[in-house]
């Protein structure tokens, strides 16, 4: 069967027009990127592994009553979602200083912040994704104060949501990023979380050894990246515990 019309391709993802009005199917793909793609390569079964976690995540915010864009899982490299029409931001939350704010306060990595830290950044690869304060997100209307206020609650609930489930599996949210999408219900948009929610946007430490099981792993030559994500996967209970890796060649099902 001939796959459906491309509608975008990204660094980590490609979507493709869904089956019905207002859907999207999101194709996860094994590449990986780092420092604003200037470091690329290929990880076998690394797209499967984050369709899968961005799954589970995903269902569990439906469960807290968070609503995302995510509908069900295709099979293992995609996912059928709710097209979103998306806030121009990626919005950070931080627990523990690290990457760039580490380095912009002088703070050394895995110091524990007083509070939660919510930052934006303007979603634009060649500007390099720039952090910009809410005071340039009304001005330029990317979003209202009224979206703000949702934004920074919903990120809240997600960073309570993602820090206990991982703190149970020993392992630490150091931060993550999220995306914001709309979506209309009559004349009436809502805010959703859209986009993915894996250990590709996530920093994830172990507790006990502070071994890095993101994405790191491949920015910094730490180590394998599929195994670290598999880890993540294998205590979430994603995986089987007898599984090591993930499959490197699945067959994909139209």
């Amino acid at each position: 069967m001939a796959r459906r019309k491309k509608l975008y391709e990204g660094k980590a993802k490609v979507l493709y027009e869904g089956p019905e009005p207002g859907t999207i199917v999101q194709y996860f793909k094994d590449d990986a990127t780092a420092f604003n793609a200037e470091k690329k390569d290929v990880i076998d079964g690394k797209g499967v592994l984050n369709n899968r976690l961005s799954e589970f995540f995903m269902t569990g915010l439906t469960q807290i009553g968070v609503p995302n864009h995510f509908i069900k899982r295709l099979n293992m490299r995609e996912q059928l979602v709710r097209a979103a029409e998306i806030v121009p931001l990626e919005v950070i939350v931080r627990n523990y200083a690290a990457g760039s704010m580490a380095k912009r306060l002088g703070l050394e990595e895995g110091t524990r912040l007083p509070r939660p830290i919510v930052e934006f950044s303007y979603k634009d690869d060649a500007l390099g994704d720039p952090l910009v304060p809410e005071e340039y997100i009304i001005a330029f209307g990317w979003a209202s104060q009224q979206d703000m206020d949702d934004i920074v609650a919903m990120a809240l609930r997600v960073n309570d949501f993602m820090s206990g489930t991982m703190f149970g599996v020993g392992i630490k949210l150091i931060d993550f990023k999220i995306e914001f999408g709309r979506v209309y219900e009559g004349d009436f948009p809502r805010l959703i979380v859209a986009d993915e929610i894996s250990p590709d946007s996530c920093r994830l430490w172990d507790i006990e050894s502070g071994q890095k099981l993101d994405k790191d792993v491949f920015r910094h030559d730490l180590g394998n990246l599929n195994d670290a994500y598999t880890e993540v996967a294998r205590r979430l209970g994603v995986l089987p515990s007898n599984v090591t890796h993930a499959p490197t060649k699945p067959t994909l099902i139209n």
